[in-house]
């Protein structure tokens, strides 16, 4: 899970500097690499409220 944690904050940190860029610099390819890093993040978190209810299970 500790794995997991991880791969959801480098896949933020990626949204976040290519959001910031678009914003800020009005860069288009920027934008569209952060949409597809909001969708990574979005099956991220999937993941982990899967993984979150199996160890709260145990």
């Amino acid at each position: 899970m500790k794995e997991l944690v991880e791969q959801i904050q480098a896949a933020y940190a990626a949204f976040e500097a290519d959001a910031i860029a678009q914003v800020e610099k009005g860069n288009k390819a920027a934008g569209t690499r952060a949409r597809k890093s909001s969708l990574k993040i979005q099956e991220l978190m999937k993941e982990f409220r899967k993984a979150s209810i199996e160890s709260a299970k145990a």
